[in-house]
């Protein structure tokens, strides 16, 4: 490989998240979803390049990044997406937020499928909306909508349904039956779709994925489609993101609610959004090589070491796996998270997503940490 995913970077002292909640304890942490791999070089040099300019002013979205999004959603995803629909955020939580603000009035619901990543549960009662949650149902092996549900769910005052594809945190890439037939819902209910895509660029195997804007021009005017490079690139940090509203209407409504409650994008969180979109490829492919090996050597051990949980390979995207511990309860683990805390794995507690019965972990780690968490998990569960 070009590039290093093997070295393990010591992140204490800079204020990650991730490692700083358990400073000072000997936890490892596989739990909120940024990886410990040093990000790309090209985007590394283009940061800089930038600082050596030395002036850091208020700064708006110039040609290059324009360019490189519309460029990046032309050549990846078959969508032909023009400059003026792009409204840039830093981040896609804070975008949610805007959109269950923007559309619909107090009082009226949000709907979305449990489980999911826990701001899509938040953004509707944070904007003085209901939260509506569906839980996906799991048939043929593979976790899909229940329509059944979702149909006696809806109401007359739900105004949005929020898509996550691919699905954090089961691991789901939507097929396009599976997308039209949410179309049709959200058309049928009149919903405005909102579609978080952060997690396209991170596939396993030959999985494909659909932008939903891409289905008909009917569903393009309906749809907002929330991106960012941040998470293929490991560069949350840099806070840039971007929202594409073709329709007009949806695209004033989202800029108002928008005003005075967002702050703009920083200098560097386009600077990185352009050398990752324009540069990044390589350093992308080689990570999803990187990735599908954690992804095959925690599906072994687990299947082979830690009897109670259960985890399915057949993940097809993220590095976010979503793993059943029902088995861990019914032999007395009352609380699976805690328990693994108390034995050196910090892990992410299914509640937060919506379903208990579950954690999630992050494998986006030097392979060398993963070996060295599963080790303790499967210490721990073998002294129960």
């Amino acid at each position: 490989m070009a590039y290093d995913f093997t070295s393990i970077l010591d992140r204490s002292g800079t204020g990650s998240l991730k490692w700083d909640r358990y400073a000072g304890r000997d936890v490892l942490p596989l739990w909120v979803a940024d990886m410990d791999f040093r990000s790309a070089p090209e985007i590394i040099d283009a940061l800089n390049a930038r600082t050596a300019h030395g002036v850091l002013g208020y700064t708006l979205p110039n040609t290059e990044v324009v360019d490189a999004v519309l460029g990046y959603l032309s050549r990846v995803h078959g969508y032909e997406a023009k400059a003026e629909w792009l409204h840039w955020l830093p981040g896609v939580v804070p975008a949610l937020n805007v959109v269950a603000r923007a559309y619909g009035e107090r009082g009226d619901s949000v709907l979305t499928c449990t489980p999911v990543y826990p701001p899509f549960l938040s953004c509707g009662p944070w904007q003085e909306k209901s939260l509506i949650s569906s839980h996906l149902k799991q048939q043929d092996g593979e976790w899909t909508f229940d329509f059944d549900d979702l149909e006696a769910k809806v109401t007359p005052n739900t105004r949005i349904f929020i898509l996550c594809n691919p699905h954090n945190p089961v691991g789901r890439v939507y097929r396009e039956d599976e997308l039209l037939a949410i179309a049709d819902f959200c058309k049928r209910h009149d919903l405005i779709l909102i579609s978080d895509e952060i997690h396209c660029d991170l596939l396993f195997d030959d999985n494909k994925h659909r932008m939903t804007a891409t289905l008909s021009e009917e569903i393009n005017q309906r749809t907002v489609t929330l991106n960012a490079p941040s998470k293929t690139y490991n560069i949350p940090g840099l806070a840039c993101s971007f929202a594409v509203i073709p329709n007009a209407e949806l695209r004033l409504r989202f800029k108002q609610a928008a005003r005075g409650f967002i702050t703009e994008v920083n200098p560097y969180g386009y600077v990185g959004c352009a050398a990752a979109y324009n540069h990044g490829e390589p350093w992308r492919q080689e990570l999803m090589t990187y990735l599908t090996g954690n992804r095959d050597y925690l599906y072994d051990f687990v299947s082979q070491h830690l009897p109670g949980i259960e985890f399915q390979q057949t993940m097809e995207a993220t590095y976010l796996a979503w793993m059943n511990v029902e088995d861990l309860k019914a032999k007395g683990v009352e609380n699976p998270h805690a328990f693994f805390i108390e034995h050196g794995v910090g892990l992410s507690p299914g509640s937060d997503f919506g379903d208990d019965r579950f954690l999630r972990l992050n494998f986006g780690c030097p392979r060398s940490v993963l070996e060295q968490a599963l080790e303790r998990m499967a210490k721990a569960v073998a002294g129960l």
